[in-house]
């Protein structure tokens, strides 16, 4: 099974683009999930917009953004410094044509961010000339402030913001970037899409002697393990839904959704299909998953549906899970989706 992958405070010392990227799939205490996958949702409820303070207002509708072009990411120019609010408030310069975010999605941002003392960009956080970032609506987190901003907004619209401290980097903040726990700071974000929510494209019929697999969209898979076969001693990759998105690379950040049982009994024991879980992101190639789950989404495309049955040794291995769920002589069956790979 996957294991959980390093939290946003973890990611802090690396850079602030892993931030935004466990900020958007993480957990919010930065506990590893036992049985892999993402945890489940922290408290706090869905991040919402409150109304604007009208001062608040006035402020960030004063914030000239100049636009990205070629190969330049957005900059900012503030009325005032240092800029501050008593909550995330957003201006809209560009309202998009497409449909709009749904209250659970998984958006798709390009986004750049500022201090708001001066305007100077914070070092590694723009996405416009790298790939966007994922943000998911329906969950407190870390970076909370990004999510209210987009929050119901259409795909296409472009717009800024300005978030106070407990809506981004918290009371520590981010001093080897210069942003102190009082600093607020400027987003500029361009909503660009939407993730899907499970695999799209050509069904492939099912082989015999592998389990057979009933998928739910919102809930765990069920699994059927053949009755009377005996696990497989080789690593097992079977694609349920053939997609034709782009190819999973080594290094990229890949999204999936998964169920996973185990071959003796075809009971699911862990699921990011529930709590209220986001996709499950991680780095491909990197060793943060499980060898086997890491070697068969590198390689697959987004839109696949992938059945897996992964031996022991492309597991836990000898030593099976940390928590004990996971033996050392356990096969276990995964259902994945892959989402994206931005």
């Amino acid at each position: 099974m996957p294991k959980a992958p390093s939290r946003l405070t973890a990611a802090v010392a690396a850079s602030v683009a892993s931030l935004l990227l466990l900020g958007a799939c993480g957990s919010e205490d930065g506990e590893e999930s036992g049985n892999g996958g993402s945890s489940a949702a922290s408290g706090g409820g869905t991040p919402t917009l409150a109304d604007p303070d009208p001062e608040d207002e006035d402020k960030v509708e004063g914030i000239d953004v100049i636009p990205a072009e070629d190969e330049k990411a957005p900059s900012v120019e503030l009325p005032d410094t240092p800029l501050s609010v008593t909550q995330t408030t957003r201006h809209i310069l560009e309202e998009g044509s497409g449909e709009e975010l749904s209250e659970d999605a998984m958006a798709e941002v390009d986004l750049a961010m500022f201090s708001a003392k001066d305007g100077t960009a914070i070092q590694g956080t723009e996405t416009y000339t790298t790939s966007p970032a994922y943000f998911s609506l329906s969950q407190s987190q870390q970076l909370q402030g990004v999510a209210k901003a987009i929050r119901g907004q259409k795909v296409g619209s472009h717009g800024v913001a300005v978030l106070p401290p407990e809506d981004v980097f918290g009371e520590d903040g981010m001093p080897q970037y210069g942003i102190s726990g009082e600093d607020d700071v400027v987003v500029v974000f361009d909503v660009r899409g939407e993730m899907p929510k499970e695999a799209e494209g050509t069904e492939v019929p099912p082989k015999e002697g592998l389990p057979e697999v009933e998928w739910h969209s919102d809930e765990a898979a069920d699994i059927s393990v053949p009755e009377g076969e005996d696990p497989p001693k080789d690593l097992v990759e079977q694609k349920l839904i053939k997609g034709d998105g782009t190819t999973v690379q080594e290094g990229d950040t890949a999204y999936v959704t998964y169920s996973v049982a185990k071959w003796e009994d075809g009971e699911v024991f862990d699921s990011s299909m529930e709590d209220g879980r986001p996709p499950f992101g991680f780095s491909v190639g990197q060793g943060t998953v499980v060898s086997g789950f890491d070697e068969a989404v590198e390689g697959a495309k987004v839109g696949d549906r992938l059945l897996l049955v992964l031996p022991p040794e492309d597991g836990y291995g000898k030593e099976g899970s940390p928590d004990g769920t996971v033996r050392a002589t356990d096969t276990l069956i995964y259902v994945v989706d892959v989402l994206a790979a931005p």
